[in-house]
């Protein structure tokens, strides 16, 4: 309890705010929305050790937010969002490395495929590959259309 003042969870639930109330260090009482944010979502509990509470209500006011914004996913929502953008890039970056290849050997003397010895790793890694790669970059744009979507902000992804 800072002062006279209740912690901003005794004062919503309207009680009396202790010494020693275990919400005052997380929930001050000039911050009135965050601890009004995490109760409307989650409730309120005090089943965790002390050495937990800061992490757990951290995590809590973050989740509950993500919640706000979308009802349904959540931070869920974000995450998704976030695994599409890495795969998305991940594509992008198979398509570059693809590219490279091509113009690589375009500069590169084509060796016959007997003197490729077995210890010779990059041809090697061209040989089965390449076709791969070059086979990759025409999906890419069916792929990206089916990816776009509107993030957890309201803005369109693309």
């Amino acid at each position: 309890m800072g002062g006279n003042s209740p912690c901003a969870s005794c004062k919503l639930l309207r009680r009396r705010c202790a010494k020693d109330c275990i919400f005052s260090p997380y929930f001050p009482s000039d911050d009135p929305h965050k601890f009004a944010i995490v109760h409307k979502v989650f409730g309120a509990s005090n089943e965790l050790p002390v050495h937990q509470r800061a992490d757990a209500v951290s995590s809590l006011v973050y989740e509950a937010n993500a919640r706000v914004r979308d009802p349904v996913y959540g931070c869920v929502g974000a995450i998704s969002y976030l695994q599409n953008q890495v795969s998305q890039l991940q594509m992008q970056l198979a398509v570059a490395q693809a590219e490279i290849l091509c113009i690589q050997m375009q500069h590169e003397p084509v060796m016959p495929t007997s003197q490729i010895g077995p210890d010779d790793d990059k041809s090697f890694h061209l040989q089965n590959s390449l076709s791969q790669y070059l086979n990759y970059g025409s999906s890419s744009n069916a792929i990206h259309d089916s990816l776009k979507r509107e993030s957890i902000f309201g803005d369109m992804i693309s």
